[in-house]
């Protein structure tokens, strides 16, 4: 079983950021359904609970800011060129372009439009 459950990237601009990996991932996000209590706003990444791989969020808190230096999440893509070519155009920067991580495939690094720095897998 993968040991990620859930994870959560923090973001200053909520709107901003969901238009950076919708578009970088050519993907849609949720909006969470609020519960009871003081939750912040979060808007989902397509998942399943029984599905390969993690569930998360873009997430807005407060007292929480983004920025590079903490946990270093990886995303899935068919092939981590084509998101890794796309992130300046979004608002976001490439840290280092497509590399091999021999038979685990490859990866990419960015920073996304909030500063976070995020990792980009794919097997091809």
């Amino acid at each position: 079983m993968n040991p990620v459950v859930w994870f959560e990237i923090y973001v200053a601009d909520l709107a901003r950021a969901r238009t950076f990996y919708e578009k970088l991932l050519k993907i849609t996000l949720e909006p969470m359904e609020q519960t009871e209590g003081d939750w912040p706003e979060m808007w989902l990444f397509p998942g399943e609970e029984q599905g390969q791989g993690a569930c998360g969020a873009l997430v807005k808190m407060d007292g929480v800011g983004p920025g590079p230096g903490g946990t270093l999440v990886y995303l899935h893509c068919d092939d981590c060129a084509e998101p890794a070519g796309r992130a300046a155009s979004l608002g976001g920067s490439l840290i280092r372009d497509k590399f091999a991580i021999g038979p685990y495939g490859f990866i990419a690094l960015i920073s996304d439009s909030e500063g976070n720095m995020i990792g980009l897998h794919s097997m091809t």
